[in-house]
């Protein structure tokens, strides 16, 4: 593959930046044109790749690219997922380049989508094409990618179900997630689920005069700052009935093997200009961010924040909240477990409104599976030390609704690091992440 690669990396890249320039971000509808038209590019690379087979399918939201390269049908197959919708660029001014143009400097690519997922899911296309090319393919081989994972797979799980038989596989290979280190690589065993929705505290029926009433009315924007204070207590713990019944405590067995993981806590401070790491007591930072459940504000606005002052006591004031869950958490339990003790502890002073939004479920999968042995023979190979298993603290709620609905478990072969910033202004992707994770799957496939 290393070969294969030399002598066309000039064209991957191009092909590349052919899907990285076309700004297909689900969250926005003005781009509603542009998702079709990167659906169409991606079935287009999937077929010059060596796909019998490659289409555009509609569904109630964006297209989904479904391909497929069936060598035998009594052999194993390997079903590939990914998404080619991207977040928002914005804030746009903290960008160092246009972030729909992709620019190659200090060995790596730079654009939105050059990691998440257009960089990695470009990388099964390649080394699909390789093996193809080069004969190796002994097994079959489907391609899965949708508009909307961005914006939590809606349309998704219904075109699973409608096309059951078609998206028969053995296992659900996934390149959407991120490695400890470029030195020491490791691969996603498990992924958080999770629970998003907005609440909205209601006072008065309009802003008032903050001279005339402040002191006298309750203040929409303290009320639900003491709420939101409240949602945790002095351990660091979510501080709802029930939000804990359906956690499993790792072992001391499987704390151990998770801790294999390096972590430098000097290097994890300095990499984000903070003094102090805060969670849940008695939990490392890494189990903070994999093995346990956690609340966050996303967001929260109410009253005036434009120049200058405005004296003004709000009517209304909002919040953005996410729980990121872990596995046997059930993401709609959770929501209405918040919801309840959101609208119990809400004084008589104010109304409150919970609205859901996204939500799905976290997984596991065995790492004695072959696919896990194979995938970890693969890196093993390619970075010259064993991959470190490891929990992922983001969410990917649909690959659990695949999960059930195929009956396979999803592997999670990722090759992002954190200094890639997805999700961020600059996002970017290093060239020997993206040829070496091109090298790793057709190892896998050649393993599996």
């Amino acid at each position: 593959m290393k070969n294969y690669i030399k002598q066309n990396k000039e064209r991957f890249l191009e092909e590349l930046f052919s899907i990285l320039r076309i700004p297909s971000v689900s969250a926005q509808a003005a781009h509603k044109p542009d998702m079709q038209k990167c659906a169409e590019r991606l079935a287009a690379l999937l077929v010059e790749a060596g796909a019998d087979m490659a289409q555009v399918y509609p569904t109630d939201g964006n297209p989904v690219v479904y391909g497929e390269k069936i060598i035998d049908p009594s052999l194993k197959t390997v079903l590939i997922y990914g998404h080619y919708d991207v977040q928002p660029a914005e804030p746009l001014e903290k960008w160092n380049s246009n972030p729909f143009e992709p620019v190659i400097h200090d060995d790596a690519i730079w654009c939105r989508g050059a990691n998440d997922d257009k960089g990695q899911l470009f990388m099964h296309i390649k080394a699909f094409e390789f093996m193809v090319a080069t004969g190796q393919l002994k097994h079959n081989v489907k391609f899965m990618f949708e508009g909307e994972e961005e914006i939590g797979s809606p349309s998704l799980p219904a075109w699973v179900k409608q096309n059951k038989k078609m998206l028969k596989s053995d296992i659900c290979l996934v390149s959407d997630t991120t490695m400890i280190s470029e030195k020491v690589p490791s691969i996603n065993c498990g992924m958080r689920g999770l629970a998003y929705l907005q609440v909205d505290v209601i006072g008065p029926n309009k802003d008032l005069h903050s001279g005339h009433y402040g002191g006298a009315i309750a203040n929409p924007i303290n009320i639900l700052c003491e709420m939101i204070a409240s949602l945790h207590d002095e351990n660091g713990k979510v501080n709802i009935p029930g939000f804990y019944d359906k956690v499993v405590e790792l072992s001391r067995k499987d704390r151990k093997m998770l801790s294999r993981a390096p972590f430098d806590m000097k290097e994890y401070k300095e990499f984000l200009d903070i003094k102090a790491v805060k969670g849940e007591q008695g939990y490392t930072t890494m189990e903070r961010t994999g093995i346990r459940p956690c609340l966050d504000v996303c967001g929260i606005w109410g009253g005036y924040t434009g120049e200058g002052a405005k004296t003004v006591l709000p009517s209304e004031a909002h919040a953005k909240i996410s729980m990121r869950l872990v596995p046997n958490q059930v993401s709609g339990e959770i929501t209405k477990l918040f919801k309840k003790h959101f609208e119990k502890i809400a004084p008589p002073y104010v109304k409150v409104k919970v609205t859901p939004f996204e939500g799905g479920d976290g997984f596991l999968i065995p790492i004695s599976s072959d696919a896990y042995k194979a995938a970890s023979k693969a890196m093993t190979e390619v970075y010259g030390i064993e991959p470190v298993p490891s929990r992922g603290g983001g969410s990917i709620p649909v690959l659990a609704e695949v999960q059930k609905i195929l009956g396979i478990d999803p592997l999670l072969m990722g090759f992002g690091l954190e200094r890639d910033t997805i999700h961020s202004p600059n996002e970017s992707y290093l060239l020997k992440q993206l040829f070496a994770g091109m090298e790793s799957i057709a190892l896998f496939y050649r393993y599996f």
